[in-house]
């Protein structure tokens, strides 16, 4: 009976939820939620900012013999991602059992202590492990903030809601690309200029945390895990906050759409009619990445490969960063009018396109002209992702899906690190565009093929 009753009032809870107006103080819940996804960006392009300083402090190559050499910038590169891959895999769950908001508080702490140790670390063996351990915590945080969004914000306006949370997040671009671009190539107090980049993250973090400390926890998973006291005084602050905005009372309440179950076994995600979607999610995942980090986290090493001096290479790669926050602006003008898994097709057919040009180019103004499309392209697929595969799981156990089936990015971006730096020693940057345009076809073909529909339509419809 009581689980009977928790359902029907989590139920109406969603209810609640759906029918309001995006309004200023959701649209500043929305920002908070987003902030702690500035550290992942800035994290994971970090590596493409410090690799230059990585190489020329000594401790690592660019490219080495083996592909596993733990020297090799590649090899730093697949320790972001496989600590991400933990994060998101092995820890995901601990968002569907202890809730949301707590989980931001654990990750960037965890973030900001592991990145301060790496940044002393004398030897490559203990930078890459520190960094592995750093990102454990970042994969935790993406897993949350795309869990926590999509709960929060009505269908009407998910979509602009993703984009705006992705427009934050890629704000810190510009500015972890000056920051490479100023310090990289000197050594500030003694210290050699890669090493301030983490240590200003850590700082960053910690800031991050403190403003988040009034968002409150999700009502929907504070319903569905029978907390309706909690959830009650969490929705009632949302609704008159939003009526506040509306200066009247809220628009009235619409159909409530029936939870099923309060199961939360993640075996779940592979019985119908999800398991389809994981393995859907999964392997578009697994291609998805190869597009997005193959390009954003080597620019400026690739722009070494085509002649560019290092210095020049750091400002064109600064140029082509300042791209990054446009890109989910623009998206915004489409976000809830286009189906969503067409955009991640379009998005996915623009940087196979745009990073083949860019690699046949050799002048200087037409690489940055290149560059900056299939930016625009990485921002446009971003977005949608996050906001697609958030939408196609019931919130009992929408945290571990999703950490579940984006835990495969982090494995794919962690080998193709891997495989990028021997593509660049091998046959240069037009090797690396050949193999980057060749998994955005595949990923194309899946997501095109199999993913399902969801504009406009409520979580629990999409679940159902």
């Amino acid at each position: 009976m009581r689980g009977r009753r928790t359902e029907g009032y989590a139920a109406e809870i969603a209810a609640r939820l759906d029918r309001l107006p995006f309004t200023r103080s959701l649209w500043w819940l929305a920002f908070l939620i987003s902030l702690g996804g500035v550290f992942e960006l800035y994290s994971l392009f970090m590596t493409a900012y410090i690799a230059p300083g990585l190489v020329k402090s000594g401790l690592f190559a660019t490219s080495t013999v083996g592909l596993f050499g733990i020297s090799g910038v590649g090899f730093f590169v697949f320790c972001s991602f496989a600590g991400m891959f933990v994060g998101t895999l092995g820890c995901g769950f601990v968002a569907d059992l202890l809730g949301r908001r707590a989980i931001f508080t654990i990750s960037l702490v965890w973030f900001s202590i592991a990145s301060t140790i790496m940044a002393f670390q004398p030897t490559a063996a203990g930078v890459d492990l520190w960094r592995f351990i750093a990102m454990i915590g970042v994969g935790l945080e993406q897993v949350t903030i795309d869990t926590f969004l999509s709960e929060l914000v009505p269908p009407s306006g998910r979509g602009k809601a993703f984009a705006f949370y992705q427009f934050v997040e890629f704000c810190i671009v510009p500015v972890v690309a000056l920051l490479g671009w100023q310090l990289v190539p000197i050594h500030p107090f003694g210290l050699e200029g890669w090493r301030w980049i983490p240590l200003i993250a850590a700082v960053g973090a910690i800031a991050s945390w403190w403003m988040r400390l009034s968002l409150p926890e999700s009502p929907r998973w504070l319903a569905l895990h029978g907390h309706e006291s909690e959830a009650e005084a969490a929705m009632r602050d949302i609704e008159a906050r939003v009526a506040r905005d509306l200066g009247g009372k809220l628009p009235p309440l619409g159909p409530i759409k029936q939870i099923a179950s309060a199961s939360t076994h993640f075996s779940e995600v592979m019985k119908p009619p999800y398991g389809r979607r994981t393995v859907v999610l999964s392997i578009f995942n697994l291609l998805q990445t190869i597009g997005f980090y193959g390009f954003a986290a080597w620019v400026p090493t690739l722009l070494i490969a085509k002649g560019v001096h290092i210095t020049t290479s750091l400002l064109y790669a600064f140029i082509i960063a300042l791209a990054n926050p446009v890109g989910p602006l623009l998206g915004m003008l489409i976000a809830d009018r286009m189906e969503r898994k067409w955009q991640l097709c379009a998005a996915g057919a623009g940087i196979a396109i745009f990073m083949l040009l860019f690699a046949l180019q050799e002048n200087g103004a037409l690489v940055i002209f290149f560059g900056v499309l299939v930016t625009l392209s990485a921002n446009w697929l971003s977005f949608a992702l996050h906001n697609y595969q958030s939408e196609l799981y019931p919130t009992r156990i929408r945290a571990r899906a999703v950490g579940f089936v984006y835990s495969w990015s982090r494995v794919s971006a962690a080998f193709a690190g891997l495989l990028i730096a021997f593509f660049l020693h091998r046959g240069g940057t037009t090797s690396v565009a050949l193999f980057i345009g060749g998994a955005m076809l595949l990923m194309i073909v899946t997501i095109g093929g199999f993913g399902p529909r969801t504009l406009r339509m409520q979580l629990e419809e999409i679940s159902r």
